[in-house]
């Protein structure tokens, strides 16, 4: 009986598994370099950088920026290169709401299947969250925050939901925690955080939805606030010079 895959095609099958491997790492490197803020929104991709950072060829990082365009991480801009979309507050108030349908049903099906386990090292999560907003430390506290969110998103164990959800977190992540820039926000954040793991804790998934769904709408709550009080920064400098030309 003759082998279904010839073996002379063996080799070239694996040389496949290889090259998609090595694009799939490509791609999830230089997402996340772009996710995490280490070039702003707006900005142009740095293709001769980033083609060192990685050690590839402009070939196969122009096959990546194409897969980031088509996720919407990204614009091609004809005969400039490629640059980071830029979240405005109109995306903040379109997206957020949604994010905070979904994280809450992710809090919802997480609690319904976590274990003890689980439960324990949401805790420990949460534990880190206390120690950085306890010395206001942004950086820490927002990365924290992105592990529990993450965690919260994996225990739901819903393939679909899962799909979804990553996907629009992509776009959220682009704030970077912007608003924990708000004077007052990281306590607040970390209150609203007190009252969810109290309610995964307790195992009442549907006081868990409602506070991870409370605890997003804080944030685009916090965020318009920020925009208001950065607009009247502004605003300040602008009335006195007026004010000086005027006298």
């Amino acid at each position: 009986m003759k082998p279904l895959i010839p073996s002379e095609t063996i080799p070239a099958a694996a040389s496949e598994r290889e090259d998609q491997s090595l694009h799939d790492e490509i791609l999830t490197r230089l997402r996340d370099h772009i996710v995490e803020g280490n070039i702003p929104d707006g900005g142009r991709i740095p293709e001769r950088q980033l083609c060192e950072m990685l050690g590839i060829s402009r070939t196969p990082l122009r096959e990546a920026l194409k897969v980031l365009a088509a996720e919407g991480l990204v614009e091609l801009v004809p005969r400039r290169g490629c640059r980071v979309i830029e979240m405005t507050d109109a995306d903040a108030e379109a997206l957020l709401p949604v994010m905070a349908l979904l994280e809450g049903r992710c809090a919802y099906e997480a609690v319904c299947r976590a274990g003890d386990d689980d439960i324990a090292e949401l805790r420990r999560l949460h534990n880190q969250l206390e120690r950085h907003a306890s010395t206001q430390h942004v950086d820490g506290y927002y990365n924290a925050n992105h592990a529990f969110h993450s965690r919260v998103q994996a225990l739901a164990d819903n393939r679909w939901l899962d799909r979804v959800t990553g996907d629009l977190r992509k776009f959220v992540r682009l704030w970077r925690g912007r608003q924990l820039a708000l004077p007052g926000r990281i306590d607040a954040s970390i209150n609203e955080h007190r009252v969810l793991i109290d309610a995964i804790e307790q195992r009442d998934a549907v006081r868990a939805e409602r506070a991870m769904h409370d605890h997003l709408m804080a944030q685009l709550a916090a965020l318009k606030a920020l925009q208001q009080l950065e607009s009247k920064r502004t605003a300040r400098p602008a009335a006195r010079k007026a004010g000086r030309r005027a006298g």
